[in-house]
């Protein structure tokens, strides 16, 4: 049965992961997770593409049916250029879940935290002007925080003073949605919701990159079998974070 490759910067993406597992059980999975590297958003443009097609090269090599890019970084720089070099392999890219965070409700205030470079690309900039004149919206770039997450760092007295640091000036605002525009960001929410020192609903796109990977393969009639078990296989360019990747999955089971 052959695999649904799944690619991030690092251990991030297993949000993602837990949505697809979750959506669809009975596939099998190949996560590739560069930690080594990470964390991507800091990098320049041309390293994010060379070192994305790379590793979604390597994925290749293990015959997948799909390719998901579970990294709003490696999606902005890179999807367009590998859905052009792979056109018989649906690539599925993630972007900041903007619009329903938008919709959350009328007038709502929005909130988006992502990497330097997710913010900067044409890709969120054109997305954010389609919803800029229904909601009130704010983004902050967090450069630091995908480290923390890299580290298993969820509740540490470093990652809350990194937070309220960055989180300051929002403190005051009148925030009602925060969109998690970063792949690792769902992992340290009630870190962030501490920080903030409100109330606020999360977004984010892993649901949703889900069911449009069932949908992409189920056009193709390439779903796996109903009456069998998948199974997920981790591949990391750091090898000593093979244990958080089992952790991070293990954490998201109902």
């Amino acid at each position: 049965m052959r695999p649904i490759g799944v690619f991030d910067s690092g251990v991030g993406g297993i949000s993602v992961l837990r949505e697809l597992v979750r959506l669809m059980p009975n596939e099998n999975y190949i996560f590739y997770g560069d930690s080594m590297r990470a964390p991507y958003g800091s990098k320049t443009l041309e390293e994010v593409r060379q070192l994305t097609e790379e590793h979604v090269e390597e994925l290749m090599g293990h015959h997948v049916k799909a390719v998901v890019i579970a990294c709003n970084t490696a999606t902005s720089a890179d999807v367009s250029i590998l859905r052009s070099r792979y056109p018989d392999i649906p690539i599925i890219g993630i972007e900041p879940a903007l619009k329903p965070a938008v919709l959350c409700q009328e007038n709502a205030h929005v909130l988006v935290l992502a990497t330097p470079m997710t913010i900067r690309e044409k890709k969120f900039q054109t997305l954010m002007a389609q919803y800029e004149s229904q909601a009130q919206i704010w983004t902050r770039p967090c450069p630091d925080l995908v480290r923390f997450v890299e580290r298993g760092e969820f509740s540490s007295r470093e990652l809350y003073d990194y937070l309220n640091s960055v989180l300051a000036d929002y403190r005051d605002k009148p925030v009602d949605a925060v969109v998690l525009g970063c792949t690792h960001f769902p992992f340290v929410k009630e870190a962030i919701r501490q920080a903030l020192g409100k109330d606020v609903r999360f977004f984010d796109g892993g649901e949703g990159v889900a069911r449009e990977t069932r949908r992409r393969l189920q056009e193709m009639g390439e779903l796996a079998p109903e009456d069998v078990t998948g199974q997920v296989q981790f591949i990391n360019s750091d090898p000593d974070k093979l244990p958080l990747c089992q952790m991070l999955m293990e954490s998201g089971k109902n």
